[in-house]
């Protein structure tokens, strides 16, 4: 069993017992207020930008091990914020990374910036628990889902006023595109072996644009994992990459968002 199964075979049992400890019908009697929060858009932050980062809140990795343990949002993501972030991807899993529900609950409580739920989504009920917790968009991994499902839980987003990143890693991951994909990510990192790449954003975007298209309608394309410096950037955005997720370059700093901060600044001038 490779590192993906593992985390979600785990992540499947977490969710069924989330789901008997808090039945969909009372979460969302509990949560009518925040279902009814207005939410920011991560892909008009991200086309508005010039940096277009999404600076990451983790405490740690499965391939990394601890980055941050000690990591309070209430320190890290306003700094985020202040440095220049586009939006901010929160960690909700808590066996593999060190995460919780609550890390969102109080991003939430303190920024404006587009928060990102990032979990391994598998069940609709997780959609509706992003939803609640404050979340203004959620990735969908295509190598953790059916292309039925991919789309399903889209869809269910979309009516929950969230915006979607479908996550691919492979060309023929590509087939899980639909007319829901907000923006569509690659990930340089093998969720099986998490062997990390980042040669394969550059193999993937003219593939990425000839399946999806180019333009105001087409998924805003994101490289994801490994990125570290700027002229990486700068290359993947002559690619054509207009969104940029980072958390460890950040957060095995003592201070992420000073860290963002100057680098943004580089970046820019």
């Amino acid at each position: 069993m490779d590192i993906l199964e593992t985390i979600i075979a785990n992540k499947r049992r977490e969710v069924a017992r989330q789901k008997e400890v808090v039945p969909l019908d009372f979460m969302l009697s509990a949560g009518e207020r925040r279902l009814n929060a207005p939410v920011y858009s991560m892909r008009r932050s991200l086309e508005a930008s010039q940096s277009c980062i999404i600076a990451e809140f983790k405490r740690r990795s499965p391939s990394k091990g601890w980055l941050y343990p000690r990591a309070k949002v209430d320190d890290i993501v306003p700094a985020y914020e202040a440095g220049g972030a586009s939006a901010c991807s929160i960690l909700t899993d808590s066996d593999f990374f060190g995460g919780s529900f609550g890390d969102l609950r109080r991003a939430r409580m303190l920024v404006g910036l587009p928060l990102l739920r990032k979990d391994f989504i598998i069940d609709a009920y997780q959609l509706y628990q992003a939803r609640v917790m404050g979340a203004d968009a959620v990735l969908l991994i295509a190598a953790s889902l059916t292309k039925s499902e991919c789309k399903d839980f889209a869809a269910i987003a979309h009516q929950l006023g969230m915006e979607t990143l479908l996550e691919v890693h492979k060309e023929e991951e590509l087939s899980y595109l639909n007319e829901y994909v907000d923006m569509l990510g690659v990930n340089n990192r093998n969720l099986g072996t998490f062997y990390t790449d980042i040669s394969n954003s550059f193999r993937m975007i003219e593939v990425m644009k000839a399946e999806a298209g180019e333009g105001s309608d087409a998924p805003l394309p994101v490289s994801e994992s490994g990125i570290s410096d700027i002229n990486m950037i700068k290359q993947l955005r002559d690619a054509g990459f207009r969104g940029f997720l980072m958390g460890e370059i950040f957060m095995k700093t003592e201070d992420p968002g000073r860290t963002l901060s100057g680098f943004i600044d580089k970046l820019n001038n």
